[in-house]
């Protein structure tokens, strides 16, 4: 399942230089996150360092985008790959 960000988001600017995916944008009005490129920092840390470091907690996972840990390890695999290629 990948992460969004909700609108109690501040533009912090914390939290898009932890994401190792460069998932994370600046949106329109609020960060925003690529569900594509989002793997919650499978194959990176532990955690996502995104809800790590948000001082306002509003990055929950995004229940329209459900993914299994090994759906995740995929994703990861794939864009390791293309940032190889």
């Amino acid at each position: 399942m990948s992460l969004k960000i909700t609108e109690e988001c501040i533009n912090c600017d914390v939290c898009e230089p932890v994401c190792p995916n460069e998932a994370i944008y600046q949106g329109i009005e609020i960060y925003e996150i690529d569900p594509s490129l989002c793997t919650e920092c499978v194959g990176h840390h532990d955690e996502p360092q995104c809800v790590e470091v948000c001082p306002v907690e509003c990055i929950p996972k995004d229940p329209d985008k459900e993914e299994s840990e090994d759906q995740l390890w995929e994703k990861y695999r794939r864009l390791t790959a293309a940032a190889t290629v």
